[in-house]
C-alpha cells in the first residue's frame, strides 16, 4: 500500500549524519531529519524577517523618519577623524 503523503529521498552525507547523530536522540534516522528540516526552516524564517527589519530600519534612517540617527552628528564625527 502506498504512503498518503509524499515522501522524498535524502542523501545521509557526512554532515547530514553529524547532525542526526548530534541532535537525533534516540528518534528514528527519518523523525531525526523531518525535525532538522522544520528547525532550519524556522531558523531560515527568522534570518529572513532579521534582514528585512534591517532593512526597513537603514530605509527609515535614510528618509530621516528615525529620530536616533542625527546626519549633523554623523557628519561631524567623520569630519573629525
Amino acid at each position: 500500500m502506498p504512503p498518503t503523503t509524499p515522501r522524498i529521498q535524502v542523501t545521509l552525507d557526512s554532515e547530514l549524519a553529524d547532525a542526526v547523530a548530534e541532535f537525533g536522540g534516540t528518534e528514528p534516522r527519518s523523525r531525526a531529519v523531518r525535525d532538522l528540516a522544520l528547525r532550519g526552516a524556522e531558523a531560515m524564517r527568522a534570518e529572513r524577517a532579521g534582514e528585512s527589519d534591517a532593512q526597513e530600519h537603514l530605509l527609515r534612517i535614510a528618509a530621516g523618519d528615525d529620530d536616533r540617527y542625527d546626519f549633523a552628528v554623523s557628519e561631524s564625527l567623520h569630519a573629525a577623524r
